[in-house]
C-alpha cells in the first residue's frame, strides 16, 4: 500500500500541483510569521544590547519626566517642562570614583523638531519621534561619528544621517529646529548613525553638547540617566548596591545591567509576540481555505480512481489500508510542499518589516532568525492540515465496494446524509446569526464582545460553507439564465457542469466566498469608520486652517492677535480646553472668544446664542444638559482637578443650550474663564477663516507670524478631514495585503477545480466535439462554468460580509460617535468585478487543456 500511495502521488502530479500549490502558500505565511517574529525580536535585542553594551549599572531620574525607553535613547513626556532631577553632576563624581568602577555616562534626553532646508518639519509624518540627546566625546556607545565631530559648544549640534539627507543639511549648514517654541539655529559639525531602532525607522535624532542639553531640557548640572561601566572582574551585584548607597532617599533608582537587559527582552517579547499572534491569524484563514482545496482535491482524486480503489478492494486490501494509503499519500504531498512553503516563507518574513513599517511602526532592520521551533513548527502545521483535510476523503474511498469495479459510473451521495448536512448547515447559519443580531446590540468594545462577534462570524461562516450545495442549486441556476440567453448552448452547459456536482462547486465556492467575505467586511467597516472620522472633522467646522502645536506646549496666548493681523485673515480665533471638576461630575470645557467663535464653528443652538457667552457664563451641549438635568439659568460650581488653588472656584451660569458636536466640547466659555484651568496655560488651537481668494501663500505667512518654528501644524480644512481618515486607509492596505493570500490560495481552488473536472470529462468532451462543437465553444464552455462558479462564490462572500459588518456597527459607534454602516458601492462592484476576473483567469489553463484534447482518444476514454 506504501508504493501505492508513492506510484500515486508519482503518477498525478499535474492533478495535485494546485493543491501543493495552496498548502506551500498557507505554510509560507505560517513560516514567514515565525521567523519575522524572531527577527524583529533579535533585532531589538541586539538594539538594546548595543545600547547597553559595558553598563554595569543603570542610574535613572524619577522624578525629571519619563518616555518611552528604547535603544537607549529617551525623551521626557514634556520636553518643555524642564523638571528637576535629582542626579546631578556631584553624583556622577562620587559614582565615578567608587571601586570597580570605570567610567561613568551621564545621559540629557528631550525632543527637538527639526526643520528641513525647505522650513517644514522633517520626519513628524506617521507619528515618529524626534528625539535629541547629549554627544559624550568617546564614551557613547549609541552613536557613531560618520561625518565631522561632536558637537562641542552652545552653537552646535549633529544630525543622524537620515534627518540630515531629508532636510538637505551638510556639514556647516545652520540648522533650524525648535524644542517647545520659537525656532533656534545651531551650526552642524557633524553627523552620526545609530542602532536605534526608531532612528532606523524614520525618527529623527539630534546630538547637543551635554551643557546645552541641560539648558534645553532640563537644568544646569542635571540628568536623566548615568550609566556606569565596570571594570573587569566587577561583581555587578556589589557594584549595584554601592551605587544604590549614594542615591538619594527619593527620586532616584539603580538597576544592574542584567535586571536592564531582562527587562527590556520582556518588553520586546510582548510587543514582538503580539504582532506575530494577529499575522498567524492571517495565516490561519489562508490555511482554513486551503483545507477546503486540498478535501475538493482527494474528493476528486477518489472518485476517478474508485474503480482502481475497488479493484484494490476486490484483491484483498482492507478498508484501514485504503485509508492508510490516501494517508500516506496527503503526508507526502505536505511534506513536500511545506518544505517549499518554508522556504517562500523566508521571503515573506523578509517583506514583511518594511510593509508594516509603512504605518509608522519602527521595526528594526537585522538579519533573518531562522529557529528549529519555526521550522518545525511549520512542517508539522503544513502536514497536519493535509492529513486532516484528507481524512473525510479518505474514508470515503474505505467505503467503495469491491463490486464497484463493474461499474463506470459515479455514485450520487446518499439522500439521508445530504439532508444531515442541510439540516446541520441551517442550526450553525442560525445560531451564527442570533449571535450576531446580539451582537448588534452592544455599544461597547471590550475584549468579551469583541470575542462573542468573532464566535458569530465564524459560526456564520461555517454554516454556509455547509450550506452552501444547497444554496448553490437556485443561484446557480440564476446565473445559468443569463449564461445560456447570452452564449447559447455553451452557456447552458456551463450550468449544468457547474450544477452536476454540488458538493464540489460549493466546496470551490467557499474559498472564494471565505477571502471575500472577509475582504468585504473589512472594506464596509473601514470605509465606514473613514466617513465617521471625516465627517466628526468637518461637522460644526468651517475654519479656513487650524493652527495648533505639535507638542503639549501649546501655542502662546497672543498667537491669535498676530495671525489676525496678517492681510486675508478674516478671523482668528483662539481655542483652548480644560477638565474642570463640578457638581456635575467632571466637564470639557472649550474656551474661545465667543464673539469671533461663530466665523470658524458652526453650533445648532437649542436655546440662548454665542452672544449670551460671557464671563461667567457658557453654554452646554444637549446631551449633557439632559444627563446632568441642567438648564438655562442653572449654576455650575467649578474648580481645578485636585481642588487646589480655591480662590480660582467660581460659579458658571448656564445661558444656552447646543446640539452636540465633535469639535466642541460639553461647555463653552470665555477664554479667560477656561485658560487658568487649563494644563499649559497655553492655547491649544487658533481657528482662521480666510477672506475670499486670499489663501495662496497664507501658510507661509501664519507659520512666518509665529516664529516660523517647526512644531507649528497650520493644515487647511482639506488637509483636517484627510487626516481623520488617512490611518484608516493605511490599515485598510495592509490588511488588504494579508487577505490577498488567501483569495490568491481561493483562486488556485477553482483553477484546481476545473482542470480535475475536465479530466472526468475527457469523454463527454470528445463526443461534444465529436457532434460539432469547436474548440472554441469547449473553450467557452469551461471559461462560463468558472465564472459561474466565482460568481457564485462571490455573492455569498460579499452578502455575508455586509451582514456581519452592519452586526458590529453598534459595536464601532461607541467609540466613533457618527459611525453609520456606509455600502461603497463603487468597491463592492470592483470585488464582484474581481470575481469575474478571478473566473476567465482560472478557466485560462482548464479551458486550453479542454480543446487540445484528442476527439478519438477522449471517446475512447473510461
Amino acid at each position: 500500500m506504501l508504493r501505492t500511495a508513492l506510484r500515486n502521488v508519482l503518477a498525478h502530479k499535474a492533478r495535485l500541483i494546485m493543491t501543493a500549490l495552496a498548502v506551500l502558500l498557507g505554510v509560507a505565511f505560517v513560516s514567514g510569521t515565525l521567523v519575522f517574529g524572531d527577527t524583529t525580536a533579535n533585532a531589538f535585542r541586539k538594539a538594546a544590547v548595543a545600547s547597553l553594551k559595558g553598563v554595569a549599572v543603570s542610574v535613572q531620574s524619577l522624578d525629571a519626566g519619563g518616555g518611552e525607553r528604547a535603544a537607549g535613547l529617551d525623551g521626557p513626556a514634556t520636553p518643555g517642562a524642564k523638571p528637576a532631577s535629582a542626579l546631578d553632576t556631584a553624583l556622577v563624581h562620587k559614582i565615578g570614583a567608587l571601586p570597580g568602577v570605570a567610567a561613568v555616562r551621564p545621559t540629557v534626553d528631550g525632543r527637538a523638531t527639526v526643520a528641513g532646508k525647505d522650513g517644514l518639519p522633517v520626519n513628524t509624518d506617521k507619528g515618529r519621534p524626534s528625539l535629541a540627546t547629549n554627544y559624550l566625546p568617546g564614551k557613547d556607545s549609541r552613536t557613531s561619528l560618520k561625518e565631522g565631530r561632536g558637537p562641542a559648544a552652545e552653537g552646535e549640534l549633529a544630525l543622524d544621517a537620515q534627518t540630515a539627507e531629508k532636510g538637505g543639511y551638510r556639514i556647516g549648514d545652520n540648522v533650524r529646529f525648535a524644542i517647545d517654541g520659537p525656532a533656534l539655529t545651531k551650526k552642524l559639525v557633524g553627523i552620526v548613525t545609530t542602532d536605534d531602532p526608531r532612528v532606523n525607522a524614520g525618527a529623527s535624532l539630534t546630538l547637543f553638547d551635554t551643557g546645552t542639553a541641560q539648558k534645553l531640557f532640563l537644568r544646569p548640572g542635571q540628568f536623566h540617566e548615568i550609566a556606569v561601566v565596570a571594570k573587569s572582574g566587577t561583581d555587578a551585584g556589589e557594584l549595584t548596591d554601592r551605587v544604590r548607597a549614594l542615591l538619594p532617599a527619593e527620586g532616584a533608582e539603580a538597576t544592574s545591567g542584567e535586571d536592564l537587559a531582562a527587562e527590556q527582552s520582556a518588553g520586546v517579547a510582548e510587543a514582538t509576540g503580539s504582532l506575530t499572534k494577529a499575522l498567524l491569524g492571517f495565516a490561519g484563514i489562508a490555511l482554513f481555505i486551503g483545507a477546503f482545496i486540498i478535501a475538493n482535491t482527494f474528493t476528486m482524486l477518489i472518485a476517478q480512481r474508485s474503480r482502481e480503489i475497488a479493484l484494490m478492494r476486490a484483491v484483498g486490501a482492507s478498508r484501514r489500508q485504503v485509508v492508510r494509503s490516501v494517508l500516506v499519500e496527503a503526508t507526502l504531498l505536505g511534506l513536500g510542499a511545506s518544505v517549499a512553503g518554508f522556504v517562500l516563507g523566508l521571503g515573506i518574513a523578509t517583506a514583511l518589516r518594511p510593509l508594516i513599517n509603512l504605518t509608522g511602526a519602527g521595526l528594526p532592520a537585522g538579519p533573518l532568525v531562522i529557529s528549529p521551533m519555526a521550522f518545525a513548527g511549520s512542517i508539522v502545521v503544513g502536514v497536519v492540515i493535509t492529513v486532516l483535510a484528507a481524512w473525510l476523503p479518505s474514508r470515503k474511498a474505505a467505503k467503495i465496494a469491491p463490486v464497484a469495479a463493474l461499474s463506470s459510473t459515479d455514485q450520487a451521495p446518499p439522500a439521508r446524509a445530504l439532508i444531515v448536512r442541510h439540516v446541520v448547515g441551517i442550526l450553525l447559519t442560525g445560531a451564527g446569526m442570533l449571535v450576531m443580531l446580539y451582537v448588534s446590540t452592544l455599544r461597547n468594545t471590550l475584549q468579551s464582545s469583541l470575542m462573542i462577534a468573532m464566535l458569530g462570524s465564524a459560526l456564520t461562516l461555517l454554516g454556509l460553507i455547509v450550506l452552501a450545495p444547497l444554496l448553490s442549486r437556485p443561484l446557480i441556476a440564476l446565473a445559468g439564465k443569463v449564461t445560456s440567453r447570452l452564449f447559447g448552448v455553451t452557456g447552458k452547459l456551463a450550468k449544468e457542469n457547474a450544477l452536476r456536482n454540488p458538493r464540489r462547486t460549493a466546496a470551490t465556492a467557499s474559498a472564494l466566498m471565505i477571502g471575500l467575505a472577509l475582504v468585504t467586511g473589512l472594506t464596509v467597516v473601514g470605509k465606514s469608520a473613514q466617513s465617521a472620522l471625516v465627517a466628526e472633522a468637518n461637522q460644526g467646522m468651517t475654519a479656513d486652517y487650524n493652527v495648533s502645536n505639535s507638542t503639549p506646549a501649546g501655542l502662546d496666548p497672543s498667537a491669535a492677535t498676530r495671525i489676525a493681523r496678517l492681510p486675508g485673515v478674516a478671523a482668528a480665533v483662539p481655542t483652548t480646553t480644560a477638565l474642570l471638576d463640578t457638581n456635575h461630575g467632571l466637564v470639557s470645557v472649550t474656551g474661545t472668544d465667543p464673539t469671533t467663535y461663530g466665523k470658524t464653528a458652526k453650533l445648532d443652538f437649542r436655546s440662548g446664542s454665542l452672544r449670551d457667552i460671557g464671563p461667567g457664563k457658557i453654554a452646554v451641549s444637549d446631551e449633557f444638559a439632559a444627563k446632568a438635568g441642567i438648564e438655562v439659568g442653572s449654576t455650575l460650581k467649578a474648580g481645578s482637578l485636585d481642588g487646589s488653588e480655591p480662590q480660582r472656584k467660581k460659579k458658571l451660569t448656564v445661558v444656552g443650550v447646543y446640539a452636540k458636536t465633535p469639535t466642541t466640547d460639553k461647555a463653552l466659555g470665555t477664554l479667560t474663564d477656561v485658560l487658568p484651568y487649563s494644563d499649559t496655560h497655553k492655547l491649544e488651537n487658533v481657528l482662521v477663516k480666510v477672506e475670499p481668494g486670499k489663501t495662496d501663500g497664507l501658510e507661509r505667512k501664519i507659520r512666518a507670524a509665529l516664529g516660523d518654528s517647526p512644531l507649528m501644524e497650520v493644515q487647511s480644512h482639506e488637509q483636517v478631514i484627510n487626516d481623520g481618515g488617512g490611518g484608516v486607509n493605511m490599515v485598510l492596505k495592509m490588511m488588504y495585503g494579508l487577505l490577498g493570500m488567501a483569495v490568491l490560495i481561493s483562486v488556485l481552488g477553482v483553477v484546481n477545480t476545473l482542470a480535475m473536472s475536465v479530466f472526468e470529462r475527457t469523454r463527454e468532451i470528445g463526443m461534444l466535439r465529436a457532434i460539432g462543437l469547436d474548440r472554441t465553444g469547449i473553450k467557452q464552455m469551461v471559461r462560463l462554468e468558472s465564472v459561474v462558479i466565482s460568481v457564485f462564490g462571490a455573492v455569498l462572500g460579499i452578502g455575508t460580509g455586509i451582514f456581519l459588518a452592519w452586526a458590529g456597527s453598534t459595536m464601532a459607534s461607541s467609540s466613533l460617535t457618527l459611525y453609520e454602516t456606509v455600502l461603497p458601492w463603487g468597491d463592492l462592484a470592483v470585488l464582484l468585478g474581481l470575481a469575474l476576473l478571478i473566473g476567465v483567469l482560472a478557466a485560462i489553463w482548464p479551458a486550453r487543456r479542454a480543446a487540445r484534447l484528442n476527439m478519438l482518444q477522449s471517446i475512447q476514454s473510461s
